[in-house]
């Protein structure tokens, strides 16, 4: 028998997948380049908004035998036990494969943003407590502990990670995003790729590219970012991410900038990301967002159009079913209306990639290598009862002649739920403890108030599980161990005489419980106040995917109880499990102290309990600005002079704690500064050192915080940008010395004619606990003619650190 040239693993990929191609029908390259979400509800009661509007009926024993791109969302539309989930996806895999030609499996996707959103899953930390630990090498082993887990049940994409920079903290998706930084967002996102790109996951940037950015902080309001915003501060950490990390798959935001729809916009899709960027994988559709194209944005009149538009912008798959790349594109291609040459490469890309992931070869199996051990005869039946169910199938399932699959699978294990409370731990913010009320002495009188306190869901944001599927199922279990901050300081402090009220609820505005809050506050040495957010999606939570708000106050009646508190005359500690940040200069002075926490996943009860005890010696930093005043954003640090406080306005934007600011309960003293004035070419590298020692009498860490300030450009610029970190973990009494390795090329910028440019004159590099907190200065002067950068520039500033 003789082996088809697609099917030879000893060929170059492309020559394969050249082969196949040539083999195919229309339908059978058309149906590449959809998903099928077996699960999608069509009466209006899915997990989003328009998704009824959406959802195409089909017949899927039909629809197989043309051969299937994606599966949507196996394990993340109902709970589903793990290794029931494994064998009913491997069933559902075996049966596309044998009702093709080709025997071509699908690519299976889910979200991991936080985790993999399924059922059991680990939940950790969201994004914007990894922009908190400000620790890259920690958040690539979660992603790579996530790329494992996505494996093991035999997924092949993660719709990770969000790559969107803050532009307005009032937007719900904040707690998804890393923070408002650009250099620290690529950082730590490029790390978060290459874990799961080391697992063999298939990482998916979102949202390519300006979704924060809509105005009034709405979701998928309209973009109104200029070119060099859009440049400067928008893509770079897309650019980092593909070109450092090695993602290999783009999804297109929902939001249109200038009237142009991303999903429909070749400048973005192609001629940037690929020929200028020279990326070669996959774009994928946000949900419904080839459809949008019609029914929100309204610049197609047609789905014809739409598709039409969608994928000759360079988008190659829609999700997360079909309706606009199924019959109507056959038949569009058909009538001359779409050209077959967008087809084919749309289709090549997707099977370039199915190629790359073995579902070519002749050896494929559905059954994860991970997992291959003897499944029960309970499980088998379980998991062919659980694939009938998703796909309508009522033939006899699993009759394949194969056994092997995982008989349990344990997506939290003990390795997971460390990794989760070590990013946990780092991520917790001290923002003020003025008078050392903090660590709390372990036989104190505590009394505990607030929503937030006694509430597992306030560790989770929208995207974990529990928060994003499992509210549309009250019947389910939680699947995970998540302890509350009660329970956690209950148990870290043992001695403490600890009481709970609530006080309120998270987002009403009764204060009917004030009354035992005060009375609980009173009889205590110390008052914990537990406020916050519930995440949620479409308006159901306070922080989450449509889940805006019009300014920075506190939710509800939270912002009462806490005056109420702090009139007692008890020193009140104020503990804030949020997803974005709150405004506080209404209590500036009257508190005892302040952490912040961004919800913090299962193992934050413990995290930040061990903040409150000294156990764990806080050292998160802000990867947002927490604002004074409600009304005083959108502000984000990156501001020119005209955004700064100044004579021109009476509000003053200056926020109450400014990005990278964070406090510990030791001291760190930075000596040995080595940063001489000096002149280098445009081309040129500067290195500027210090030495930082811990002083105090327990471990800390420090986080050494560069800065770029340009004083005259030809455009306006940020006064201070981050363009380099270092996290120091150092015993009490040791020490370090880091250097940064500065290169022209970050200093460059985008100049008015749309070039990237580094430009001749005078700089400075601030070395700083934080954007505002800067403790010493090199200054610099680039010398010779202005210089044109390209996809090749550094964009990274190293660091090195040796023992001092």
């Amino acid at each position: 028998m003789t082996t088809a040239p697609w099917r030879d693993p000893a060929l170059p990929a492309a020559a394969r997948v050249d082969d196949l191609l040539s083999r195919m029908t229309l339908e059978e390259k058309t149906a590449q380049l959809y998903g099928v979400w077996v699960g999608a509800a069509t009466d209006g009661d899915g997990v989003a908004p328009h998704q009824h509007d959406m959802t195409a009926d089909y017949d899927w024993d039909e629809l197989i035998t043309r051969g299937l791109g994606q599966l949507t969302r196996s394990f993340g539309t109902a709970p589903v036990d793990p290794a029931v989930g494994a064998r009913a996806l491997a069933l559902a895999q075996r049966r596309i494969a044998a009702a093709g030609r080709f025997g071509i499996p699908a690519v299976a996707h889910e979200e991991c943003l936080a985790g993999f959103t399924a059922w059991r899953a680990t939940a950790y930390p969201v994004p914007l407590a990894w922009g908190a630990a400000f620790d890259p090498p920690l958040v690539e082993e979660v992603g790579r502990a996530i790329g494992r887990d996505l494996r093991a049940v035999g997924v092949h994409q993660g719709l990770a990670p969000l790559l969107d920079v803050v532009r307005d903290p009032r937007w719900g998706r904040v707690e998804e995003t890393i923070g408002e930084d650009p250099y620290l967002v690529g950082t730590v996102g490029t790390a978060y790729v290459r874990g799961l790109e080391s697992a063999g996951i298939v990482a998916t940037l979102k949202h390519f590219a300006g979704y924060a950015s809509s105005a009034g902080a709405r979701n998928l309001a309209p973009v109104r970012a200029g070119t060099r915003e859009f440049a400067d501060v928008t893509l770079p950490p897309f650019e980092m991410a593909l070109r450092e990390g090695g993602a290999r798959s783009v999804m297109a935001a929902y939001t249109e900038r200038d009237g142009v729809p991303a999903s429909a916009d070749p400048e973005l899709l192609t001629r940037l990301l690929r020929d200028e960027w020279g990326f070669t994988g996959t774009v994928v559709a946000d949900y419904f967002g080839i459809g949008f194209l019609q029914t929100l944005h309204r610049v197609a009149g047609t789905p014809v159009e739409a598709a039409r538009l969608a994928l000759a912008a360079g988008i190659d798959v829609e999700l997360p079913t079909v309706k606009y790349y199924g019959d109507v594109l056959v038949a569009a291609v058909r009538d001359g209306e779409i050209p077959l040459e967008l087809v084919d490469r749309a289709a090549h890309r997707v099977l370039l990639q199915k190629c790359e992931l073995g579902l070519l070869d002749e050896d494929w199996r559905p059954e994860p290598k991970t997992a291959e051990t003897a499944v029960t005869a309970e499980v088998a039946e379980t998991a062919e009862t659980a694939e009938v169910a998703e796909t309508g199938d009522t033939s006899e399932t699993g009759k394949t002649g194969e056994s092997e699959t995982a008989a349990s699978i344990d997506l939290d294990p003990a390795a997971n739920r460390a990794l989760a409370r070590r990013l946990a731990e780092e991520s917790v913010v001290l923002l003020d403890n003025p008078a050392g009320l903090l660590p709390l002495a372990p036989d104190t009188r505590i009394a505990v108030v607030g929503p937030r306190a006694a509430d597992a869901m306030a560790m989770l944001g929208c995207y974990s599980f529990p928060s994003h599927v499992l509210t549309h199922h009250p019947e389910a279990e939680l699947g995970i161990e998540i302890p509350t901050l009660l329970e956690s300081l209950r148990a870290e402090l043992p001695h403490a005489k600890v009481t709970f009220t609530e006080g309120c609820g998270v987002s009403d505005r009764d204060p009917s419980g004030f009354t035992e809050a005060i009375a609980r506050a009173s009889e205590a040495d110390v008052c914990l106040a537990v406020l916050g957010d519930r995440a949620g999606l479409f308006g159901r939570g306070t922080s989450g995917e449509g889940c805006d708000v019009a300014d920075l106050t506190l939710p509800g009646v939270q912002g009462e109880l806490l005056d109420a508190l702090v009139a007692t005359g008890v020193p009140v500690v104020l503990v804030l499990l949020t997803g974005r940040p709150y405004a506080l200069g209404r209590w500036h002075g009257r508190l005892g102290a302040i952490v912040q926490a961004f919800f913090p996943g299962e193992e934050g009860g413990p995290a930040v309990a061990g903040v409150l005890s000294g156990r764990v010696n806080p050292s998160g930093r802000l990867p947002v600005s927490v604002p004074r005043l409600p009304g005083g954003q959108p502000w984000t640090y990156l501001q020119p002079p005209l955004g700064l406080a100044g004579q021109v306005s009476n509000l003053d934007p200056t926020p109450l704690y400014p990005f990278g600011h964070g406090r510990s309960y030791t001291a760190f003293t930075w000596e040995d500064f080595t940063g001489p004035d000096a002149e280098i070419p445009t081309d040129g590298s500067y290195d500027t050192s210090v030495t930082v020692r811990n002083t105090g009498d327990r471990a800390g860490a420090e986080v050494v915080q560069l800065y770029l300030h340009d004083p005259v450009a030809g455009v306006t610029r940020p006064d201070v940008r981050l363009i380099g970190y270092q996290r120091l973990e150092l015993a009490a009494g040791g020490s370090a010395r880091v250097t940064f390795h500065f290169h022209g090329d970050l200093s460059a910028f985008t100049d008015r004619e749309g070039r990237r440019v580094v430009e001749p004159g005078a700089l400075e590099l601030r070395l700083g606990t934080s954007s505002a907190e800067v403790r010493e200065v090199a200054r610099l002067r680039l010398t010779g003619p202005v210089r044109e950068v390209g996809a090749g520039r550094r964009l990274r500033c190293e660091a090195t650190v040796s023992d001092d």
